[in-house]
């Protein structure tokens, strides 16, 4: 091979290595700007937290075995500490420890119970008894659960799909004591004092275009205007308003690159980022004028590679350094990836424990269980 061809042979992998470390690079601090922000940045969100760790690592790794390396190996670090806000790792687990268990705790669980009692995960069949034994076995204080209703996948109107169901004679017969609080498709159970409760109405805050209650909801219409149920309860005294939340999904069409019958990947991307955003700003409104300790819980949708978790109400404080998991995940049962199930609180509320559990099968989302009490 001629000397020219053989140094031009050798340049190849500095190229891709140069390549592949500027476009990382770029596309992190893209991802910065972009995401929560630009409903079509979707499938980017979707990318499993940790890759915004494990890709710069590698890249590093590819820098240093080029000529270059020593011009090269800072673009990987810096998209290395670009996106580690992204990554989902816990630092904080390493070194924080949970204060003692202080008296008057109680016991929260939240959980999306997948449909309730649908049984929609393999490994069963998963009885109502079963699910109903479950959710006793917890023995919790409160209650928040999300998706309190049924679904018919084979309705061609995406919005009929879901169903509404009414268990409360069950639920009383399950949980005497209980004060039980439903709005659209989430439910809170509550064994202490409830003082009051409301649901916070999305719609408010959502384009013109898309205020409107879909026809396929009619009958249902908190299905489409509230995704969070707020329940003001009396914890050792103090007024606890606990916020029950089911955000819709994230944009995912134009990854898939599928549609419904009468709308575009586009438009069902651009109403789920709508209707995410509006429920954030639903709960910044209601939490920014609300004077109670606060606890906030739930199904975001959200993982923490996802920008939109910025607009979680600057008042509240994350748990997650409560876990003891330095990558917690929640979500998909069975090959947990994505952390999408959250607990945020006012700084006046001790998190003495914080858990992420099984959902023994009858959901594709872990339980979180927390003890917790009002200081």
């Amino acid at each position: 091979m001629p000397p020219t061809v053989l140094k031009r042979h050798r340049r190849w992998p500095t190229r891709l290595a140069v390549a592949a470390c500027s476009g990382w690079l770029l596309l992190v601090a893209l991802h910065w700007l972009l995401s929560g922000r630009a409903y079509w940045w979707g499938p980017a969100d979707l990318l499993p937290p940790f890759v915004f760790a494990l890709v710069p690592v590698l890249l590093l790794g590819i820098a240093l075995a080029v000529r270059v390396r020593w011009k090269l190996v800072g673009v990987p670090l810096l998209a290395l500490a670009v996106g580690l806000p992204f990554s989902g790792f816990n630092f904080a687990t390493l070194w924080y420890s949970p204060p003692a268990e202080p008296a008057g705790a109680i016991t929260v669980v939240t959980w999306n119970t997948e449909y309730w009692d649908q049984d929609w995960e393999p490994g069963g069949p998963h009885t109502t008894d079963q699910f109903y034994a479950f959710l006793k076995a917890m023995n919790a204080d409160v209650y928040m659960l999300q998706e309190y209703a049924h679904v018919d996948l084979t309705l061609a109107d995406t919005a009929s799909q879901a169903l509404a169901i009414d268990q409360t004679d069950r639920l009383r017969a399950e949980f005497p004591g209980y004060e039980i609080v439903i709005a659209g498709r989430d439910i809170t159970l509550s064994r202490l004092p409830v003082v009051g409760h409301s649901w916070l109405d999305t719609t408010k805050y959502l384009p013109d275009d898309l205020k409107a209650v879909p026809h396929g909801l009619a009958t249902r219409p908190l299905f489409y205007q509230s995704q969070t149920l707020r329940t003001d309860i009396r914890v050792d005294g103090q007024v606890v308003s606990f916020y029950d939340s089911h955000l819709y999904q994230p944009p995912q069409r134009i990854f898939r690159l599928r549609g419904d019958p009468g709308q575009s990947m586009f438009a069902i991307d651009r109403f789920n980022f709508e209707m995410r955003k509006a429920s954030l700003e639903a709960l910044q409104e209601d939490i920014g004028h609300n004077p109670n300790r606060v606890v906030l819980g739930g199904d975001f949708n959200t993982s923490p590679a996802m920008g939109v978790l910025r607009m979680v109400p600057d008042r509240l404080v994350d748990q997650s350094r409560a876990l003891s998991s330095f990558y917690p995940t929640t979500w998909q049962a069975g090959r947990y990836w994505w952390r999408l199930d959250w607990l945020f609180t006012t700084p006046d509320v001790t998190v003495s424990s914080y858990d992420q559990l099984s959902p023994a099968g009858f959901s594709d989302h872990k339980v979180q269980r927390i003890r917790l009490a009002p200081r």
